[in-house]
């Protein structure tokens, strides 16, 4: 994740210092250094209100001002939901209030009187720091935000498929990796006699008509080879005779269904009746 001179170039930074001879030098070494978006202000109590509005990468705070000191703003500043991140490099010429500064949030200083040359090494790093979390963080919300619309597609896609295939057959299917019916929609049950529970036997093979007698049982045995052999199967058809000697067909289609690695999590498909067809 690069950085580019513009970005620094374009960051929002403030300046808060009662002297207008400080507030004047720093704004000269960063119109110089060709920072374009420099504000200031020689009042501590607006600082709150300008951050709110201008959300500033980077705030040069004097620690010694009347009325409000920069330990003060700076627990102003903690209140700011919006920003969990406190972008403030202290301005301080007492070298015992580094440490508090340091501990009460801000993430660096200056140290008075100004050297020129440490001042802009210090407020670029720290720019750096500022501008490379902004960006994790933007990053974070638009990965989450794609994340949602693909599961917003992925759930409308889930349901248009079901919709098809409802309208396309009698009855829709899944099953679990130990080939017990999870799901089924349509007139199954009235068409099979069963249950959805009862639709495995009690090895866990999957056959649609084990509940239930009279089904050609070579037919039984090819679909339970192909779905042992976690293999599609389109249209396959079996039949059963009911006890008064009539005789009803059924065909279906089915799928195995895997995770991204490969892990087999169950079968899906479709099915019809095609003596009701008929």
């Amino acid at each position: 994740m690069m950085l580019v001179e513009s970005d620094f170039l374009n960051a929002g930074i403030l300046i808060v210092d009662d002297q207008a001879s400080n507030v004047s030098l720093l704004e000269q070494l960063l119109h110089e250094t060709g920072y374009t978006r420099v504000d200031s202000t020689m009042n501590p109590r607006e600082v709150f209100a300008l951050h709110r509005k201008n959300c500033y990468d980077l705030i040069l705070l004097d620690l010694q001002m009347p009325g409000m000191d920069g330990f003060q703003v700076m627990e102003g500043l903690k209140t700011n939901d919006a920003d969990g991140y406190l972008p403030v490099l202290v301005i301080t010429a007492q070298p015992g209030h580094k440490l508090r500064a340091l501990q009460a949030g801000a993430k660096d200083f200056i140290s008075k009187p100004f050297d020129l040359v440490e001042a802009k090494t210090r407020i670029h790093n720290m720019l750096e720091v500022r501008l490379l979390y902004k960006k994790i963080e933007n990053y974070s919300k638009l990965l989450e935000q794609t994340v949602q619309e693909r599961t917003a597609e992925l759930r409308e896609s889930e349901a248009r498929y079901r919709s098809l295939t409802e309208l396309a057959s009698d009855w829709y299917w899944e099953q679990d990796e130990n080939m017990k019916f999870t799901k089924v929609s349509g007139p199954v049950l009235e068409m099979l006699g069963i249950q959805v529970d009862g639709l495995a036997d009690d090895a866990g093979n999957a056959q649609l008509p084990n509940m239930v007698s009279g089904w050609n049982e070579a037919e039984r045995a090819l679909l339970q080879a192909t779905i042992a052999a976690r293999q599609p199967f389109l249209d396959f058809v079996f039949s059963r005779v009911n006890p008064d000697g009539s005789q009803q067909k059924f065909q279906v289609s089915g799928e195995p269904m895997f995770t991204q690695s490969c892990r087999f999590i169950g079968y899906r498909g479709i099915g019809v009746e095609l003596t009701a067809k008929r």
